[in-house]
């Protein structure tokens, strides 16, 4: 009975005809495998065995995240302390793919971000910062610190802003937390100086097209043979979708039921868990 609900849902989002292009799996992580909170936070219920059965059916599976709350090294630790058979190699997250950036463009940050964050920016000049990044600073995100952010930013004479990931919010096994979205578009419209009348952030992460892109790549696969499975129906599933991607979207984590009514952006399949989307995958004719 459970299969032929989640098939129908899949079919209300749209023809399920692309399904049979499908050769990869994109995987987000907070509010579709797990909801983050006190102690790590807990597995969503199949979403265990949904992803080992994902990745013994031949597909090629990544993981997809805007976790900035720890390095990824830690953050698998902590889901394979769930039960999640993960591979660091399969996740991609912002800040490995920002410090790259940095070196390349020779830039010098200042940091506004997690604590348990900084080891991934070891080796990274912070002297006379010339460019701000922010993320998932949680408490971090004081009035002092916001501050002495929108200070660096001001002073510069080309001010310039990276954000790891632009959500809004995301959920927390005690409720939804505000995320590094809101902050990123507080020190946006109130940088101002001679060049510009305010500045917009490089976003590096989901919903970022070169984000996504980096994790086709590494899957030898293009967009239309993957789909991206969120909680997320702007930055997971829109932002997998302008990539030629197709997007479903799961009602755990930070889903709303308004999202299916959405005025520009619409998943190309509704489910109710990653465990009724992986039915849906796996048992198309």
């Amino acid at each position: 009975m459970r299969m032929r609900t989640c098939v129908s849902s899949m079919a209300a989002g749209g023809n399920m005809e692309w399904l049979k292009s499908v050769k990869g799996v994109i995987l987000d992580m907070c509010g579709v495998l797990y909801d983050s909170g006190e102690g790590g936070g807990q597995a969503i219920h199949g979403s265990i065995e949904a992803v080992k059965r994902l990745m013994d059916s031949g597909l090629i599976v990544r993981f997809c995240t805007n976790e900035t709350q720890n390095t990824r090294e830690k953050f698998v630790q902590k889901l394979r302390a769930m039960g999640f058979d993960i591979s660091v190699s399969h996740v991609f997250s912002p800040a490995p793919a920002l410090v790259r950036i940095l070196r390349e463009r020779r830039l010098r940050p200042h940091l506004l971000v997690h604590d348990d964050l900084m080891p991934e920016f070891d080796d990274v000049d912070t002297s006379s910062p010339n460019c701000v990044v922010i993320g998932d600073a949680a408490d971090k995100f004081s009035y002092q610190n916001l501050n002495e952010a929108f200070r660096v930013l001001i002073g510069l004479e080309k001010p310039l802003l990276f954000s790891l990931g632009q959500g809004r919010y995301y959920k927390e096994t005690d409720g939804l937390k505000l995320d590094v979205g809101v902050f990123m578009k507080a020190l946006e419209v109130n940088t101002v100086n001679e060049y510009a009348c305010d500045v917009q952030a490089e976003v590096v992460g989901k919903p970022s097209a070169d984000f996504f892109q980096t994790v086709l790549n590494d899957m030898s696969l293009q967009p239309h043979e993957a789909v991206m499975i969120g909680d997320d129906l702007l930055n997971d599933v829109g932002g997998a979708q302008r990539c030629g991607m197709k997007g479903i979207q799961v009602r755990t984590g930070k889903y709303r039921p308004s999202d299916e009514k959405h005025p520009s952006v619409r998943a190309d399949g509704y489910v109710d868990d990653l465990a009724a989307a992986t039915d849906a995958i796996l048992t198309n004719p």
